[in-house]
């Protein structure tokens, strides 16, 4: 197989290295300055032949339609056909065609040369004489009158066979595609490293609030342009440029009123790990330890929960069970208010962490149902803050209840921290992890459900605080340092990992699938639980406790 291969490969050189010439000889001996022309130009491999239909006619009929770029280049046509040039010229105006830009069949400039690049300026100048001159004058026109031939020119940004409104959505400089269109360059390391630019600007981008929305469908969001400019493009250090640090406030405020007011808008471009603000950097670090040492513990605890209630079942031995103190009488461990609040909040919750992951995951297929819409209607950000209103409300319900409600208060005293909290927490772990032998005493309502409960409220607090930050951003920018802005988003990202991961992890395996409750734990709907006091199965000891308030039977 590999000789065959050879062997073709081989009879495929010798037939380009001998292919003759095509003989035009016939025809120069009447139009010879054509022929001369051709012979210079990009055509210069093409016969006569291939392109006048009748040339062995002579003297050549009248009439006969001129050749047509289509013949050879369908794709191109095809393409300009579609273009904005097109359009126009098909409205009477004066628009570009095939010969415009690459001149006569005869004359055929070489699209790959120095010179063909170096001149495109030029040449869309001669239309658009304003956005040449910008271009003249901005960095990249700069360096391209420096002879840096690298330097992007019009059809860099604009194809020249692809020319389309901004507003087309398949266009390059549509603004869901300029990200794309500045990465070509500015995401190209090798480019990065031969010049000198930064090279995490594309990719810091795409991670921040506006690269994200944008990546969602959401248009109306900053891009590169936004802040950087279109064909004016000048380096931070000219007085001119939008970028400049006297005149980053103004290009911010053109979206967020007042921004940079009384406090420097700082670096914008940055990515986790490389050029990060200092806030920041500690946060990321800090989550990074605190999210896998909660969620393993977490893990571990209750993986070891499952195997000390199963397996005794599966091998049919006596299970020992934890020692519960005695209550008298049943009572209602969830009142139809609070079922209520439950409710809610179970759905609040569900959207907020469905709605919020979907900005930072567009791609993924159940974020598709949301942000598919954002191209034209905010649909993601409008759910993402209903929700957040919803579970604002809720908080502030359940702190109200507790504080005009004696009875209420009464009853969530019981979640208040005690010393006794300490080693019933740590001699559940031992016992669960196998490095004790029996199960230490669970009081009726169990340190699970304290901190899972604190943890509610801690993590509620961090995310309204955050999320109100990020919610009205414009103020802040306005009152305070962008810094503060990085730093709430930051706390808001890893805080609904951790709490998302923790409700998975945590409080589902409690209400689901622990053993003792399985397949459901009903309190939240009837408000009784299933998990058995002690007094009721005659033995003294009840089965382990999950996140129970007050432990009791269903009334009969």
């Amino acid at each position: 197989m590999n000789c065959f291969r050879v062997a073709v490969a081989w009879a495929l050189w010798c037939a380009v290295i001998f292919a003759q010439a095509p003989d035009n000889s016939v025809c120069a001996a009447c139009h010879a300055d054509q022929v001369e022309k051709l012979g210079a130009s990009a055509h210069s491999g093409v016969a006569c032949a291939s392109c006048h239909a009748k040339h062995e006619d002579y003297p050549h009929p009248e009439g006969v339609a001129k050749p047509k770029c289509e013949q050879c280049h369908a794709s191109e046509v095809r393409r300009w056909s579609a273009s904005k040039h097109a359009d126009a010229r098909a409205h009477g105006k004066n628009a570009p065609d095939c010969a415009v830009c690459h001149g006569s069949p005869h004359e055929l400039r070489l699209t790959g040369t120095v010179a063909f690049r170096t001149a495109i300026p030029k040449l869309c100048g001669s239309c658009h004489g304003t956005q040449a001159a910008q271009y003249s004058e901005s960095v990249h026109g700069q360096a391209l009158a420096k002879g840096i031939v690298a330097a992007p020119v019009c059809s860099s940004c604009h194809p020249a066979h692809d020319v389309l409104p901004p507003a087309a959505a398949a266009s390059s400089v549509n603004p869901v595609h300029v990200p794309e269109t500045c990465g070509r360059c500015h995401g190209d390391v090798r480019l990065a490293q031969q010049f000198n630019m930064p090279r995490d600007a594309v990719v810091s981008f795409d991670a921040s609030f506006h690269g994200l929305a944008l990546k969602a469908g959401r248009q109306s969001v900053a891009n590169c342009a936004s802040c950087h400019g279109f064909h004016d493009i000048l380096p931070s250090s000219d007085p001119r440029s939008s970028i400049n640090a006297k005149n980053v406030r103004n290009t911010c405020g053109k979206c967020h009123t007042g921004a940079g007011a009384r406090f420097a808008i700082g670096r914008v471009h940055w990515s986790a790990g490389r050029r990060e603000p200092g806030a920041v950097r500690w946060i990321r670090v800090a989550y990074a330890v605190l999210i896998p040492a909660v969620i393993g513990f977490m893990f571990v605890n209750v993986a070891g929960d499952w195997m000390r209630k199963v397996l005794p079942r599966f091998f049919r031995r006596k299970r020992v069970a934890a020692i519960v103190p005695y209550t008298p009488r049943p009572r209602m461990r969830m009142p139809l208010p609070e079922r209520v609040q439950h409710w809610l909040l179970m759905g609040s919750f569900t959207v907020l962490a469905w709605s919020g992951f979907a900005l930072v995951y567009p791609d993924y297929w159940w974020a598709r149902p949301i942000s598919y819409w954002e191209t034209t209607w905010p649909l993601r950000g409008i759910v993402h803050r209903i929700a957040a209103t919803v579970f604002v409300i809720l908080c502030s319900a359940h702190i109200i209840g507790i504080v005009t409600d004696a009875k209420v208060r009464r009853r969530w005293k019981t979640v208040i921290p005690r010393h006794r909290d300490i080693p019933e927490a740590v001699g559940t772990f031992a016992y669960n992890v196998g490095l004790r032998k029996t199960p230490p005493m669970v009081w009726p309502h169990a340190w699970i459900a304290k901190a899972e409960y604190w943890a509610l409220v801690w993590g509620a607090l961090l995310m309204s605080l955050t999320g109100a930050m990020l919610w009205a951003n414009t103020f802040f920018l306005r009152w305070a340092p962008r810094t503060w802005l990085d730093v709430a988003t930051a706390i808001h990202f890893y805080e609904a990992v951790l709490a998302t991961l923790a409700i998975l992890v945590w409080h589902m395996y409690y209400v689901m699938f622990d053993p003792d409750v399985y397949p459901m734990e009903p309190s939240w709907l009837t408000g009784y639980s299933v998990r058995r006091h002690a007094a009721e199965n005659g033995s003294g000891a009840s089965h382990s406790t999950g996140p129970a308030g007050e432990y009791s039977p269903r009334p009969k």
